[in-house]
């Protein structure tokens, strides 16, 4: 496994792996209005920008991706691996990186973290700080934590 980061020309790969697993797993955990709402701020614009601004990492092993993460200062978001390589370790490593890259010039790491993956980021040694809830323009609500962790 080895992580990279995303240039131009990764950006359709980018989108498949945010666009996939929204689909895919977020209807398990959000209604149809909150799934909608990911959708958008997960858009193309925001992902290009992400991508010319050199802040999208990619996760590999041999020719495959299979997952995305991106940092803006001490934030990492966009964390997504496809369904398929999921409970593989491939979110486990992606973390172990961006932690290392985020810790190299910061004392925190905060980050939003959706219903899907909150376990995962308090396994982690991540800590609730806020919980929010949208509501979304059907009605339905998106509910996330805002977490942080301190380097050791």
């Amino acid at each position: 496994m080895k992580l990279i980061k995303a240039s131009n020309d990764h950006f359709h790969a980018v989108r498949f792996i945010v666009k996939t697993t929204i689909e895919t797993v977020y209807p398990d955990y959000y209604p149809k209005g909150a799934v909608d709402f990911f959708l958008c701020h997960h858009s193309d614009e925001e992902i290009k920008k992400a991508v010319i601004a050199e802040a999208v990492y990619l996760i590999r092993d041999d020719d495959k991706i299979m997952g995305t993460g991106s940092i803006n200062g001490n934030e990492i978001s966009r964390l997504f691996v496809l369904p398929q390589y999921q409970g593989k370790g491939y979110g486990t490593a992606m973390m172990d990186e961006l932690e290392r890259i985020v810790f190299c010039n910061h004392s925190q790491i905060l980050l939003d973290a959706s219903l899907p993956a909150y376990g995962m980021y308090v396994h982690r040694g991540y800590v609730p700080m806020e919980y929010h809830s949208i509501k979304t323009e059907n009605g339905h609500y998106l509910c996330y934590h805002v977490m942080k962790k301190l380097r050791n």
